[in-house]
């Protein structure tokens, strides 16, 4: 398990919670996945989980996953795997914060419910482009080699995936 962390959300230091064991678990899978997908695309570079993202001096984020473009370094997709004891941050501080952003694609994975959001953005802001659970696939047309279906994302520890 990791330490808590600091993010800089629009001017505010905010304390984030240390992320639990399942959290952990999802973000390994997700990794392994998008290192998968991404291993030929040398135009896209896959981030540390919650590697520092600094996007101007008052927003720093601190995504679960983060691809960014390898020649400009700007952040083009971002997955957050939401705590359910420190929801609030991702699912409307930061949301919003990505929103204002325009960024490309934002990923909200959510073990309360064990599905995913996948917002594209349009020129009025996010759009939820679906929600997606079971044994449907988590995929980006802009990474073809990138697919993850979405019950073993969320598999027990014991579980395959």
């Amino acid at each position: 398990m990791h330490a808590p962390y600091e993010e800089m959300l629009a001017g505010v230091l905010t304390l984030r919670l240390s992320p639990g064991p399942r959290h952990e678990l999802i973000c390994a899978r997700l990794h392994a996945a998008m290192r998968t997908g991404v291993a030929n695309f040398p135009g896209t570079k896959l981030l540390g989980a919650r590697t520092q993202v600094r996007f101007n001096p008052s927003t720093a984020l601190r995504p679960d996953l983060a691809l960014v473009a390898a020649a400009s370094g700007k952040l083009w997709l971002a997955a957050e795997v939401v705590s359910s004891e420190d929801h609030h941050p991702d699912t409307v501080i930061k949301k919003q914060i990505y929103e204002d952003l325009k960024l490309p694609r934002l990923w909200m994975i959510d073990p309360r419910y064990d599905n995913v959001e996948v917002y594209h953005a349009t020129e009025y802001g996010l759009k939820l482009n679906g929600i997606l659970a079971g044994r449907e696939v988590l995929s980006e047309k802009l990474l073809p080699e990138f697919q993850l279906v979405v019950a073993e994302l969320f598999a027990a520890a014991s579980e395959p995936g």
